[in-house]
Parts: structure tokens; sequence; C-alpha cells
């Protein structure tokens, strides 16, 4: 293969409406953190996610997630119960603002928060501490959609807000719902490599009016109404430029296009390595229930399937970021860690990239995170069971039949 296939590249729209309402921006000097196409962006997402929720564009999904818990009155002293199973964007900001994450484990089916764990995990909390958790934020990891109604049970029964971060899950849905209008508060993510882009930008969804003119306070630096700035409250400078929402409003035209193919790519995985022994394809649950967007596609390396160079994982420290923003990273001291993917993932995923393939491991557990060491943490041993089995694979806009054969006729060259 002479290009290099990706795990999910930013797709434009073949009209190119993106610079269409970029030319706008331009040509009418709005070029700020609000203007038309901010608004036009907000209304196209109301209209996606529907059941007359209100929408606040901002600069990135971890703002959403920040302004969220706000919202929720987190602050100093106080516990939040979040997925273990994720980026750190979901429960980086709980720490932002002084709080602690109490990480729940994943259940074996969507590989989502556990239910059984988030009450149990509840129930600890209140009796250790003499109060409950002030938000549960569970995560749409991959695009897969969470048992939303069994958390939502959980939350009501204790009166604990919920933030659905379905960064990963742009137009998932569950039971017909797209995900991120069931809680309270939805967060939405426009990073680069997501089901649309804004080059780099967010959402949040809200439930009212009165909920979205706060929010939408708290991210214009919170200002009051003088002829001068007075400030009665901590603001932040999180509203998303005009020129990026021009790139969302182009891409809110391909959207649904962009869930179909990453369906169908999952469906020809699915297909090409029903067969191949020690490989299984991570798939929703068959319950007619879920419908996930499947941004990325994921699959499991049996611990007994050997890989070509197996015997070379983890013998050289990587000095380039595998995934998320390119070259930015920390160079570390030590090829390996206490808790890393099994070797013979590594060395597919080495194998992949020699083969012009982007492959990565799964999130690592928040909870087996250096930084979270001391944290909180209710577990069964999912989450960390995965990571050590677990790849994502190409699933973008851009991965063509022939690519994903490619891809799969690669993993079956790579196994001995």
């Amino acid at each position: 293969m002479a290009n290099r296939i990706y795990l999910c590249l930013a797709h434009m729209s073949e009209a190119g409406l993106e610079q269409k309402y970029i030319k706008e921006a331009f040509d009418t000097n709005w070029v700020v953190p609000l203007g038309p196409n901010v608004n036009g962006f907000e209304k196209d997402l109301e209209e996606f996610v529907g059941k007359n929720k209100r929408v606040v564009a901002l600069s990135a999904g971890t703002a959403a997630v920040h302004l969220a818990l706000i919202a929720c009155g987190v602050g100093p002293g106080d516990e939040v119960c979040v997925q273990s199973f994720t980026f750190c964007a979901s429960s980086h900001p709980i720490t932002y603002l002084g709080a602690t994450p109490v990480f729940i484990d994943s259940e074996k089916d969507t590989w989502n928060m556990d239910p059984e764990l988030l009450e149990e995990a509840i129930k600890d909390r209140i009796a250790k501490t003499g109060k409950k958790p002030k938000a549960i934020v569970p995560v749409a990891l991959y695009g897969m959609p969470y048992k939303i109604n069994s958390i939502l049970e959980i939350a009501n029964k204790y009166d604990i807000p919920v933030v659905e971060d379905a960064a990963e899950g742009f137009g998932s849905k569950f039971k017909g719902q797209v995900l991120g209008t069931f809680g309270k508060y939805g967060v939405l993510s426009f990073n680069g490599n997501k089901m649309i882009t804004t080059s780099g930008g967010g959402a949040l969804i809200t439930a009212n009016e009165d909920e979205w003119r706060e929010i939408m306070m708290y991210a214009t630096q919170y200002r009051e109404s003088y002829p001068y700035y007075q400030h009665e409250k901590i603001g932040y400078n999180y509203r998303m430029s005009n020129i990026c929402a021009g790139i969302g409003r182009g891409q809110m035209t391909v959207a649904n296009d962009h869930i179909a193919h990453h369906k169908h790519v999952q469906k020809l995985y699915e297909e090409l390595l029903k067969d191949v022994h020690g490989i299984k394809v991570h798939s929703q649950p068959a319950t007619g229930e879920y419908d996930s967007n499947y941004w990325l596609c994921t699959i499991t390396i049996d611990p007994e399937v050997k890989i070509k160079g197996q015997e070379n994982a983890y013998k050289t420290i990587i000095q380039g970021a595998v995934g998320g923003a390119a070259g930015v990273i920390h160079v570390a001291d030590s090829a390996t860690t206490d808790c890393q993917p099994n070797d013979n993932v590594e060395a597919l995923r080495v194998f992949m990239d020699q083969a012009g393939i982007e492959a990565r491991p799964v999130w690592k557990p928040m909870h087996k995170q250096p930084v979270y060491k001391n944290a909180l943490a209710y577990v069964n041993g999912v989450s960390e069971a995965v990571f050590k089995v677990g790849m994502c694979l190409p699933a973008g806009p851009f991965v063509k039949d022939e690519d994903v054969r490619y891809i799969v006729e690669t993993i079956k060259s790579a196994i001995i």
C-alpha cells in the first residue's frame, strides 16, 4: 500500500462547504469566538441531537466536561464517579476543580461503566465520607453506548446528576435516542480525528434555556451587565471560534454519511476476521438497544497468539507520539511500565506500522495511570484485562473496503 492508512482522518464535505463558511467568516471579519457560524453550528447540533436540547459550542470536549462539572456544583473536596476506561479528558477536569475522581471499572458487554460497581462505590463513599458523589460521568468508549438505563436508575435513586461523556459517541444511540441527551449534561468532541471535526472543539448539551444561559456565561468569562468588565464569578474563555464553527457547519452536512461509513467498516471487520483464530472484533450487544457509531473499531488478541517480531516487543523506548497530539510527548525513561499491553499486541502494532497501517492500544485505564496512583478506584479487572489484549483499527471516512481487506490480510500475515 502506497499511502499510509490512519485510524480516523478528518474528512471534508465533497461540496467544500467548510471553506464556504470559513470564507464568509473572513469576508465579514467574524474571526472571533462568536458569530453567525457559531450560532448556526449550535442550531445544527440541536437539530441533530433532538429532545429539545440546547447546545453550547466550545473550544474542546475537555472544556465541556469542565463546565458541566461546575454546573453540577463540583468543587474542592468533592468526589465524582467517573469511568476508568477512558481518555484523560474525562477525569482531568475533576482535578482542575480540586475534586477527587472515583474511578469505576467496566462491564464486559460494552467495556463501559459497570452499573453494579457504580452503586457499590456510591454506597461506600456515603458510608465513609457521609456525603454522596457530586456527579457521575459515564463514557461512550470508542462510540459504544453505555448501559444508560441502569446508570440513570442508580443516579436517580441517589439524586446525583449524570454528565454523559459522548466525546467519542457523536451520533451513537441507545433505544433510538442520541447519546448526550439522557443525563443532565452531555459532552461532544470535534477534535481532528473525531466523527466530525472543527479542527479542535467540542460542545456541551444542556437540558433547558436557563442552564444553557448559565453555561454560556461560564464559557465567556462570566461578565456582568455593566459598561466595564465586572466579574462576580470565575469564568473561562471556552467559546468556539467562528472560523472553527464554519468547519463544523460544513461537517454537519456529511455527519450521517460518516457515521454510516464507520458502521460499514465495522461490519466488514466482523466478516473478514470472524474465522481468524485468536482475534475477536468487539461488537455492540445484540439486544437491539445499542447503536454505536464505531468511531474506532477494536479487536482483542488472545495472549497465546504469536506474532512475528514478538521477541523484540518493548525493547526500545518510543521516541514519537502514538496517536494524540502528534509529537508532543515527554520521552519516557523506560520502554516498559507495570501495566501495558501484552507483547503480542505491541508486536502487532509495530508489524502493522511497518506495513503502513496506524493501529494503537486501547486506552490505558485511568486507575492504572501514574498521575492517579493514589486515586479511589472500584475495580473488577475488566478494563485492565482488555487493555492488555485490545487494539484499535482504522475506521475513518478515508478507509476504503480494500484498505480493510489489506489490514485484515496484514493481521493474518503477522500471526505465526
